[in-house]
């Protein structure tokens, strides 16, 4: 019976990264500073735009959200990951594994979602400037929020419900550092041909048509910028997007790299290096983008600075 079968494994064991001792203290240590790190530079930008009132903006609130999804996302994995450096492996409990691969999932999800919230907004910015404030309007855009994350934890939901009732009834490791959807589906001895059909349905929404409209988007935002007569308006058009297609580049080329590409010939080293920077360090990388090639946030964070600074006290 299927209610007996999923009681038959009742946790896995995740080998990590099998490296020497040597190899891991060193991913320990820089996986540790990376972590913290993480959650300084989102926190940070999160603080700046709630506080400074020059990044109340449909822009900002949408990059706010990504840095919180950010900080979600790499405290879903990075403490795990960090306890099995440590012991060269760590076990999980069945329901521990399938509640981790839901919230990873919704994070991922999400994550699809703002970045096509995102460029939008762009694509209204640029190419449709003057009924911008008419458009994304304070309401429309809490709705594009809310709309993304309710999205985001029902797609996972659905695929997470799904995996749970699969028969896991044979070995309980997985050679990875989190209970990732593919290789656990690897052990299951029911036939998963479900999961991945729904899985690949489930992408057309998720995947597929937010490709589509970010495509679409910089087409029109790059023909109206390259409209533009002087080349200082068209700087200043680009430098407005172009932190945002950096990060979209990123997320998408490291999905394509884990579960798009084929896997013949991609070892599980290469696999696992693939999904370490997509769900650690891309939540450190985007911050550090948007400092650097965003004068809105420099400027609030200098301003925040001065304010606290000790000599404004005397």
């Amino acid at each position: 019976m299927q209610t007996n079968n999923m009681s038959a494994v009742t946790e896995f064991i995740l080998l990590g990264f099998q490296v020497n001792q040597t190899a891991r203290m060193i991913m320990f240590l820089l996986l540790l500073v990376v972590y913290c790190a993480t959650l300084s530079m989102n926190l940070l930008i999160i603080t700046l735009v709630s506080t400074s009132k020059n990044l109340h903006t449909p822009m900002y609130l949408f990059i706010s959200q990504l840095f919180i999804n950010d900080i979600l996302l790499t405290t879903e994995i990075s403490p795990n990951t960090l306890y099995i450096l440590l012991n060269n492996g760590a076990t999980i409990t069945y329901i521990g594994c399938i509640a981790q691969l839901y919230f990873f999932g919704a994070s991922e999800a999400f994550e699809c979602l703002i970045l096509t919230v995102m460029s939008y907004d762009r694509y209204v910015a640029i190419c449709n400037p003057l009924r911008y404030t008419s458009i994304m309007t304070t309401t429309y855009c809490i709705k594009l929020v809310v709309t993304s994350w309710l999205a985001g934890i029902s797609i996972s939901m659905i695929t997470s419900v799904t995996t749970s009732v699969q028969n896991f009834c044979g070995p309980n490791t997985i050679d990875h550092f989190f209970c990732d959807l593919v290789p656990l589906l690897e052990l299951s001895c029911s036939d998963t041909y479900i999961v991945h059909l729904e899985t690949s349905l489930l992408g057309i929404p998720l995947v597929v048509i937010p490709i589509i409209i970010i495509l679409f988007s910089y087409t029109k935002i790059i023909v109206n910028i390259l409209r533009i007569p002087s080349s200082t308006g068209r700087q200043k058009a680009f430098s407005t997007c172009s932190s945002h297609l950096i990060v979209v580049s990123i997320f998408y080329w490291t999905i394509f790299g884990v579960y798009i590409l084929p896997t013949k010939g991609k070892t599980l080293y290469i696999n696992k290096s693939l999904s370490l920077l997509y769900t650690v360090f891309t939540s450190l990388i985007n911050p550090i983008i948007y400092s650097l090639k965003n004068n809105d946030i420099k400027k609030a964070l200098h301003e925040h600075i001065y304010t606290r600074a000790p000599w404004k006290s005397l």
